[in-house]
């Protein structure tokens, strides 16, 4: 008859790996905790003065903070970080390109067309809405197009 292992063996191997992480997040949580005490009976309780005014590069600041910004910059914004993290994709393809390729064949390199196809698509769609441009006409309710400038 062949030696099982006993229950307990088995179950003792992985608890082992949940007792570390339980004592990692521990850890964490003390230290994290540890932290913000000793950071809170070091700092001043009520600052005031120059502390109570936002540091503007050695400047004080003019005017009010709450400042309306146009919608270009976080729409470029927004546009710039999507695109970027599309490029956080393809790196990867392209480390292990040559390891895939005997095993798959050309599928792989046509799945990554068909994905940077869209990536252009939807570059394209931006680029002919517009959207890309910094200084932007606009547009009345009666059709004309007043200068951005």
């Amino acid at each position: 008859m062949a030696h099982l292992p006993t229950l307990a063996a088995v179950t003792t191997g992985l608890h082992a790996n949940y007792v570390t992480v339980l004592l990692f997040l521990l850890f964490g949580i003390f230290f994290g905790n540890l932290a913000l005490g000793v950071a809170k009976l070091v700092r001043p309780s009520k600052p005031g003065g120059e502390k109570g005014v936002a540091y503007e590069c050695g400047e004080l600041p003019v005017g009010s903070s709450w400042v309306r910004f146009n919608i270009r910059f976080y729409l470029i914004a927004l546009f710039f970080i999507v695109f970027d993290v599309e490029v956080i994709f393809l790196y990867p393809w392209a480390v292990v390109f040559r390891d895939l390729f005997p095993v798959a064949g050309s599928l792989v390199f046509v799945e990554m067309m068909i994905f940077i196809s869209i990536l252009v698509l939807g570059l394209a769609y931006v680029w002919a809405k517009g959207d890309l441009d910094w200084v932007k006409g606009l547009v009345r309710r009666d059709g004309t197009e007043v200068s951005g400038e």
